[in-house]
């Protein structure tokens, strides 16, 4: 006889009550934590503007239809467009993720919780243009930073020891939990009503990773979290609508998230939700690559003053990292466009080699048809050090070490450049402040003119104005 299942509903799996009472009671009283998310929302505000010089981020932008109007729609930055929150996400999000040069987050899973940004931004200016209109009060960018920081936490907390891509899946899904987490209780939404919205997060069809890697690496990849927080963002508005929740998503035997995509497995917490992952996040500051080569491009840039002139004299560049850098970035034969090239740490050690600098430019294809960068690609070696490993995973650490040595035909080699630590990373943090701050200054001058630039600039730099300031007030500054 086949075994009756219960239809009686448990009650609801304890990582979807954790979350929720995360997002909707836990104060945040870290000042560093809304120091670092200033921060983290002018750089990726940032690399949205610079995205916008790039035709295939901006084809997918603007209205599904056009000509629609939408009354009190969000706008979105470094462009006139005004949008439902829906799709405003979607574009706030695709332009934040296209150049793969805002914050990163590294553990068993990995990503970039200012993916987040493009859902919580939309719906905070809907939002607050809809109070304005009904003589009430607006959010203000305190409300903002509020929700980055716990978006930045689910993601990163959830990515600690869960490995998504382990089972084929891409780190996007955390975009798509945090946001909807965060945004439902922008929305209003109870505690009944969060844990809704995060079920069907969970339930949803999740994305492949394939389009990340060989042989499918294509621009998927620079719009997939946009495609993720702007679901976010219509699955908490579903859940305001009444619509129901499924409280056993995750465990339910043989249907749920854990039997279906996690080979059984429960989500592991290995710590409370507070405000770590912001203070901790790695910012992209000096050049667009993929973070597991970050350090490798530092060290290739300190060897170009004494290979640039050697290059035909090259026998093999033996570049040594971690495992996970070896299991995402380490890519051999041709490479067919910018995707691919920004996901190959051999590419971006070669480049950082011959032309000492690295930018958006260089994944391009007219750089990349410069027969030097194949050359030295094939010349390369890609071992792992265990130590470096080891570091990468410990919380007292969080490493991401590459080193880079060169070897010429005479016998005669480079030192091996050792480099730890990127210059987003926290440890570093009082070296790279300033130069992220001109990162912002030069993406600033690359869509406004000098008088909107300065004064965007002026607001952001002053944290107290900014706090105080209604959310649609700062997106006016944003209008171009």
């Amino acid at each position: 006889m086949s075994e009756t299942v219960s239809n009686i509903r448990p009650q609801p799996d304890d990582v979807l009550v954790q979350i929720a009472d995360y997002t909707l009671n836990t104060p945040i009283s870290s000042a560093e934590a809304y120091e670092t998310a200033r921060l983290c929302l002018m750089d990726t505000l940032g690399c949205g503007f610079e995205a916008l010089s790039y035709p295939a981020c901006t084809k997918l932008l603007g209205p599904l239809v056009p000509g629609t109007i939408v009354p009190n729609g969000a706008r979105v930055p470094g462009t006139p467009y005004v949008l439902d929150p829906v799709s405003a996400a979607f574009n706030i999000g695709a332009m934040i993720r296209w150049l793969d040069y805002n914050d990163t987050w590294l553990a068993a899973e990995w990503g970039h919780p200012s993916d987040n940004l493009g859902g919580i931004l939309a719906t905070a200016d809907w939002l607050s243009r809809t109070a304005v209109a009904n003589g009430k009060k607006p959010l203000i960018m305190r409300d903002v930073l509020t929700a980055m920081i716990k978006a930045h936490e689910i993601q990163g907390v959830m990515a600690l020891e869960n490995s998504f891509n382990r089972v084929g899946l891409d780190h996007v899904i955390l975009v798509k939990v945090a946001s909807t987490a965060v945004v439902t209780a922008m929305l209003g939404g109870t505690r009944d009503e969060v844990i809704n919205a995060l079920s069907n997060a969970f339930i949803d069809g999740h994305p492949l990773r394939t389009y990340r890697h060989a042989p499918n690496t294509g621009s998927r990849k620079s719009w997939a979290a946009g495609d993720a927080t702007s679901r976010g963002v219509r699955l908490a508005l579903m859940a305001i609508k009444g619509e129901m929740g499924y409280p056993s998503a995750l465990s339910a035997k043989t249907w749920g998230f854990y039997d279906v995509l996690f080979r059984g497995q429960p989500f592991k917490l290995p710590q409370p939700f507070g405000s770590y992952v912001m203070e901790n996040v790695l910012f992209k500051i000096s050049f667009p690559a993929e973070f597991h080569a970050q350090t490798a491009v530092e060290a290739a840039f300190q060897l170009h003053p004494l290979v640039r002139e050697r290059l035909d004299e090259v026998e093999k560049v033996v570049i040594t990292t971690h495992e996970s850098a070896i299991r995402i970035i380490d890519k051999r034969g041709p490479l067919y466009n910018p995707a691919d090239r920004d996901h190959c740490i051999q590419y971006m050690t070669a480049v950082g080699l011959i032309f000492g600098e690295l930018t958006a430019r260089h994944y391009e294809d007219e750089v990349a048809a410069d027969p030097r960068i194949d050359a030295l690609r094939e010349k390369m070696e890609v071992v792992e050090n265990p130590q470096f490993s080891k570091d990468y995973l410990d919380p007292a650490k969080r490493s991401i070490a590459n080193a880079v040595q060169v070897f010429f035909r005479d016998g005669s080699h480079t030192e091996q450049v050792v480099v730890e630590y990127p210059i987003g990373h926290r440890r570093r943090r009082a070296e790279g402040v300033p130069l992220l701050i001109e990162k912002f200054k030069t993406n600033l001058a690359r869509r406004f003119p000098p008088k909107q630039a300065g004064l965007i600039l002026k607001v952001c730099q002053d944290a107290e104005r900014l706090n105080g300031l209604p959310v649609n007030e700062f997106m006016d500054l944003l209008v171009i």
